[in-house]
């Protein structure tokens, strides 16, 4: 077993990137006193010799975490496949992400943010979610005997609701969009600990660890570019981080572009982008097959902003047609993705034609949930 940090990082902090300012780690908080939302502070990074070989799970790469958990709650998340696959002239490794224990990526950060909160004693939390985020709490609660509150758009497809429920949270079912959701979600923060994906800063030490992985899985080496998705983002701040701390640590030579998707249909990630902004402007907010990116203001939208293009990365925004297109393409090789990770897939050739993507050089393109959380979608679509 390789040698494993032991003790917690004294220095780190949280850190409100927007106005500098700093509070204790061991702080019970997850937004800063004006409500912006925070990071951990920067960190080293770790080496090869202290992935920990023993353990079959993303907490193989606990030595970059910020604190010590003495017990993670954890259901053998992470160590996902990898599978490269033709895509029209390219060759694309294909990260499958829905191997996760409740079929989403959301469980790596879920991990994280549950270890670190039943460590500190937390017993009752409330989460919002269009459906991966709230059936992974759920499950992580349930492992650590947390009582869990879902808050979920009352249009969120039944299996994820039912996934659920049946880790024994309670959901309540919000009339309204997302956005609603998320502001009953704030409401009740008030007087029950708000376990968010969007919000807590350990749920981004989670999802960094796909950074990690990737540079272990292709021999410890960085990928050129990363294809992903995008709602609110934490795929893109997760992979910002950990590349940034490996490249810190000098195990790579240079971050991997960050090209990153959305439904045209809710895009308003892309619509600053493409503005040169770093604060939300006009865009389209229509119904999408990719519900689970339907966030018409995500949270940390300057930040996710700031990563694409530190990375020299690119966005783009995807038709619902060639959504369904790429569902359709990717189960027809074995891939049977939910349209909102298939949407990454669907950019493939948007990112190609702009140079994005380029012959010989490795692409990782990220699958982040599987189509059984989508049925009804799915149904549609394969009739």
């Amino acid at each position: 077993m390789s040698k494993v940090r032991t003790e917690p990082r004294s220095e780190a902090h949280y850190l409100d990137e927007r106005s500098g300012a700093t509070y204790p780690i061991d702080d019970p908080r997850w937004c800063g006193d004006d409500g912006a939302p925070l990071t951990v502070s920067a960190l080293p990074g770790i080496t090869r010799e202290q992935v920990d070989t023993g353990a079959r799970s993303l907490w193989r790469y606990r030595a970059a975490l910020p604190v010590r958990i003495d017990a993670p709650v954890s259901l053998g998340e992470g160590c996902t496949p990898l599978v490269e696959k033709g895509w029209g002239e390219d060759r694309i490794h294909f990260k499958l992400e829905w191997f996760s224990p409740t079929g989403s990526f959301k469980d790596r950060g879920t991990s994280v943010m549950i270890s670190l909160l039943a460590q500190r004693g937390v017993r009752e939390v409330i989460e919002d979610s269009s459906g991966n985020g709230g059936a992974s709490v759920s499950a992580y609660c349930a492992a650590a005997g947390i009582r869990a509150r879902i808050l979920a758009p009352a249009a969120t497809s039944p299996a994820k609701v039912l996934q659920s429920r049946a880790y024994g949270a309670e959901v309540q079912l919000v009339p309204g969009d997302r956005d609603a959701t998320a502001a009953e979600a704030l409401r009740q923060s008030a007087h029950t600990y708000y376990a968010s994906h969007n919000w807590h800063p350990f749920f981004l030490q989670g999802t960094k660890t796909l950074a990690y992985e990737l540079w272990e899985d292709l021999g410890f080496t960085a990928p050129d570019a990363v294809v992903t998705v995008a709602g609110a983002g934490s795929t893109v701040l997760g992979c910002d981080l950990g590349f940034s701390e490996l490249l810190g640590a000098g195990q790579i030579a240079r971050r991997p572009r960050l090209l990153v998707a959305q439904p045209a249909h809710c895009a308003p990630l892309h619509a600053a982008f493409r503005a040169g902004a770093e604060a939300p402007v006009p865009s389209l907010h229509a119904p999408t097959i990719a519900e689970g990116t339907a966030i018409r203001e995500p949270v940390r939208l300057p930040e996710v902003l700031r990563a694409i293009r530190r990375s020299d990365g690119d966005m783009a925004a995807i038709p619902e047609d060639a959504i369904a297109t790429a569902v359709r393409r990717l189960a027809a090789m074995g891939l049977y993705a939910e349209p909102t990770s298939a949407t990454a897939a669907a950019a493939i050739e948007v990112f190609r034609a702009r140079g994005a993507i380029r012959p010989g050089e490795t692409t990782v393109v990220l699958l982040t949930g599987s189509g059984l959380k989508a049925t009804p979608t799915m149904t549609e679509l394969f009739g």
